[in-house]
């Protein structure tokens, strides 16, 4: 069922990264547009980072629309708990811990300071992945494009089977 999970996911990764190759964006629009979607998908915007994305797409030509929009699949909202959770530990590592708070009171109804932590850990957390999505992005397109190669040779071996 993983294996079924996983080669759905890779297909899916193809099929996208096909259309972004396709387009006529230089590989730095394409790799800055998927890399503002990794910002955006990875902050707690509530879904307003959809609403978000369509008015950049509209505005700015220079933006890859494929790219942009293909940041959702790294950040989907399953993966984006894992996210926030890691955030919150961050946050708490950076600032302190809650003062008479335990994790089983851990929500944002537990206060400001919770919510700050939170908040923290989750900018530092986009900013490190705006980064490495950036430079992934880059250079798989520059490779794809370079060698006109399958893309499954350029994913990691786990999403290859």
């Amino acid at each position: 069922m993983l294996r079924e999970k996983l080669s759905s996911y890779r297909a899916g990764i193809e099929a996208e990264f096909e259309a972004i190759s396709a387009e006529d964006h230089p590989p730095h629009d394409i790799a800055a547009s998927f890399a503002l979607g990794v910002f955006i998908t990875s902050l707690p915007t509530l879904g307003t980072g959809l609403l978000l994305f369509l008015v950049i797409a509209y505005l700015f030509e220079r933006v890859s629309k494929i790219a942009l929009f293909a940041s959702v699949l790294v950040l989907n909202p399953v993966a984006k708990w894992g996210v926030y959770a890691a955030s919150f530990w961050l946050g708490t590592v950076l600032l302190g811990s809650v003062p008479g708070a335990t994790r089983s009171e851990v929500s944002f109804s537990a206060g400001p300071e919770i919510v700050t932590r939170l908040l923290v850990g989750n900018l530092i957390l986009a900013v490190v992945f705006t980064v490495v999505g950036y430079l992934l992005a880059l250079r798989l397109v520059q490779e794809y494009r370079r060698r006109d190669i399958e893309v499954t040779e350029l994913l990691p071996e786990q999403l290859s089977d």
